[in-house]
């Protein structure tokens, strides 16, 4: 199939053709005719499938017709696209400017962060589409610099990033501003059941569109696990960055301090790096992104917060420096490559504590990881240490009058050590384990 067979309108045929594309994926084929029909829809597709198109595209081609200006004099916001990150929107807009650069519409995007005046001035000029996120969008509608009663078409893209980010009582405060009759389109990567029970809050009779199994990886990505010590991980990803042919590669780590040290432990042995990551300022953020984007910067490391926020065209290889303990996302994390039928590699580094959440992902997504094995800081882990119940990696409480007396200089290091290690995350003698898979 080819997109002009999707009776799409020649100004968009035109900015398609001019982007390089001539086919649409699975998810723009399944979903672009039940927009163009004016229903609803909940789209349930992984990352990476071309799920932005799938509604930008037609939604384009149903504002394309002029609307008479608002009472106020100004062009009403006739879409609003509701995003969780700041990257994810920047990157919707984007794609907005890019397949309708032949049409009349304008569009912005709105998001935290930043000082808001400029977004502030492009709203007073009117816009027909408005990309926002949650808190910005409740902010600048609450001052009185939008509104939103003449909305026609809401999305509300990658919902369950927006349940685990906490932005579920913002999604609804939002709906109350909107009019009862529009298009809803609600898209996610996974339907948990708290999902689907705001899908069925928002969504009227919606026609469904499901173009993977939910939480899998795609077929185009070669995954490929490292079973090495903590404390060698650093050698191991400088070791695999030695290969030239790997011109860029996302790093993903679990936390904001493991990121800015894998971007230190990188700059040390001259690789160019930058790190992304809740605590660096929307400039810092778009910054590291852009020099990423026009290989300035060799190796962008992320945490989860920003993995699906980051689309970067022929992105070769993905790194997992740590794997995470919700298996989802490490579909999330891979999905960045491998997009829109290309091929990808994903690098996992697996330490001993680290076994559990392997084998959780594995289970998720049904298939076995194949080892490399050729590399100096290989290890054999004999056993899967399981995760411990929350609470029970707590150091005892010492008794209440003795919680308060000094110790003597002599052992602070070493009762400091045994505490350190009370706390890890699988330690002590009657951590129950498993036998390897």
């Amino acid at each position: 199939m080819l997109f002009k067979d999707l009776s799409l309108i020649q100004p968009i045929l035109q900015a398609l053709n001019e982007e390089g594309y001539s086919s649409p994926t699975p998810i723009q084929q399944a979903a672009i005719p039940h927009i163009l029909a004016q229903k609803d829809l909940l789209g349930c597709a992984q990352t990476g499938t071309g799920k932005t198109a799938a509604f930008a595209i037609p939604i384009l081609q149903l504002l394309a017709k002029p609307k008479a200006m608002a009472s106020s004099g100004h062009r009403p916001i006739r879409s609003l696209i509701l995003t969780p990150t700041r990257e994810l929107a920047i990157q919707i807009q984007e794609s907005f400017n890019a397949y309708g650069r032949h049409l009349r519409l304008k569009n912005t995007v709105v998001f935290g962060g930043v000082n808001q005046h400029a977004q502030v001035e492009t709203l007073k000029r009117g816009v027909d589409i408005l990309v926002a996120t949650p808190g910005r969008l409740l902010d600048l509608c609450k001052q009185g610099f939008i509104h939103l009663q003449d909305v026609e078409i809401f999305v509300l893209d990658e919902a369950d990033r927006m349940l685990d980010m906490g932005f579920v009582h913002d999604v609804r405060k939002v709906l109350t501003l909107l009019p009862a009759k529009k298009q809803s389109l609600f898209f996610s990567a996974t339907m948990p059941p708290e999902i689907q029970q705001l899908a069925d809050s928002i969504l009227s009779n919606p026609e469904k569109v499901a173009v993977a199994p939910p939480s899998s990886t795609a077929d185009t990505i070669t995954q490929w696990l490292y079973f090495v010590e903590k404390q060698n991980k650093k050698l191991l990803l400088t070791h695999i960055l030695k290969d030239a042919s790997i011109k860029r590669a996302l790093v993903f780590t679990r936390t904001k301090h493991g990121a800015d040290k894998v971007v230190k432990d990188l700059h040390r042995v001259g690789i160019s790096a930058e790190a992304i990551h809740g605590n660096k300022s929307q400039n810092a953020r778009q910054r590291a992104l852009t020099n990423f984007k026009n290989h300035s910067t060799r190796i962008l490391v992320a945490t989860d917060i920003a993995a699906r926020g980051i689309d970067v065209d022929e992105l070769t290889h993905v790194i997992n420096y740590e794997l995470p303990e919700i298996p989802e996302t490490y579909v999330h994390r891979i999905g960045r490559t491998g997009r829109a039928g290309a091929d990808g590699v994903s690098f996992s580094f697996c330490e001993a504590e680290e076994t559990a959440d392997l084998k959780d992902i594995q289970k998720l997504i049904g298939k076995t990881i194949p080892v490399k094995n050729e590399h100096p800081w290989h290890t054999v882990f004999t056993e899967i240490k399981s995760r411990p119940a929350p609470g029970s990696n707590r150091p005892p409480r010492p008794p209440k009058n003795e919680r308060h007396q000094p110790q003597q200089h002599a052992d602070v290091g070493k009762k400091n050590k045994s505490t350190h290690q009370q706390r890890g995350r699988n330690s002590g003698p009657t951590q129950p384990k498993r036998k390897t898979f």
